[in-house]
């Protein structure tokens, strides 16, 4: 059995459809019908039947499961950990969401630089959804989101907060932003629940964004207003070219840390995961 069989099966299982899965991992719907054909002949049963209303997994199909999505988490581990670290004794692959890597990222590599300080560390920046898809994959060891994704083999702990402000160059109240002026910003769907509230008349702005250096950048260089994260707002405002709207509230966004649940009890992970709240907490 090879582990490509396993990745088409858990893609299979999930979309239902041998075209789709062609389409998403890039494979002739041939391919994909040879890798599940040959994990049917490996395992002895039938994992999907296929009609004319679709494709749907055989009760073998659901029993392999859980199976499938532990043995390609403990070989995507596997494979990385025998992998060149050069000097260090491991290596951690650590996602973190885009927006906290602008104010946090340094502090916090330096806090598990100090913890840990024989491991090679990869951080890589992206969305809460991909994390959580890498982390079940074994792609990356942990990660630091803002939305939690409820998938199964997931484990997430809330481990502080951080908080947009509202800020701009050209006016200094709610009601006195125009549209055009606004860049609407979209973090995570937490945060967007709360915005969507607080400037509902300006919805249509023809500028949005979901990170937080892009807004800062626009802001910088057409002007406006925004929510930004509250370093960048303080840093932004002591320039002297933007304001406080002091009659919009300041929104929070919780941060959390995600692991693969195996390695809730993990004392590396443990202890990482305690760095990242001191860091929030400012201890």
């Amino acid at each position: 059995m090879q582990i490509e069989h396993l990745d088409t099966f858990l893609d299979l299982m999930e979309t239902k459809s041998f075209n789709r899965t062609a389409e998403r991992l890039s494979l002739t719907q041939s391919t994909v019908s040879a890798r599940i054909q040959a994990l049917e002949t490996t395992l002895g049963r039938k994992l999907f039947t296929r009609s004319r209303a679709g494709t749907e997994p055989t009760p073998a199909g659901f029993r392999l499961l859980d199976h499938a999505r532990t043995l390609r988490h403990q070989w995507n581990e596997a494979r990385r950990s025998v992998q060149n670290t050069g000097n260090y004794a491991q290596s951690m692959r650590i996602g973190m969401q885009h927006d906290l890597a602008s104010s946090h990222i340094a502090d916090w590599v330096t806090g598990f630089r100090k913890i840990l300080p024989d491991t090679a560390f990869y951080i890589e920046l992206d969305f809460s959804n991909q994390m959580s898809i890498d982390l079940l994959a074994g792609e990356i060891d942990l990660s630091i989101m803002f939305t939690p994704k409820n998938l199964p083999d997931l484990h997430h702990e809330l481990v502080g907060e951080l908080a947009y402000r509202m800020i701009s160059s050209k006016v200094e109240r709610i009601a006195d932003i125009e549209p055009q002026n606004y860049i609407f910003a979209n973090y995570s769907p937490a945060f967007n629940k709360v915005h969507q509230q607080v400037v509902a008349k300006l919805a249509e702005a023809p500028l949005s964004s979901g990170q937080n250096i892009t807004v800062c950048g626009l802001l910088s260089g057409l002007g406006g207003t925004a929510y930004v994260l509250e370093d960048s707002a303080d840093e932004m405002v002591a320039t002297g070219h933007f304001g406080y709207i002091e009659d919009a509230p300041s929104i929070p966004q919780s941060v959390y840390v995600a692991m693969h649940l195996r390695n809730r009890h993990s004392h590396i992970h443990r202890r990482l995961l305690d760095s990242v709240r001191k860091q929030l907490s400012g201890a």
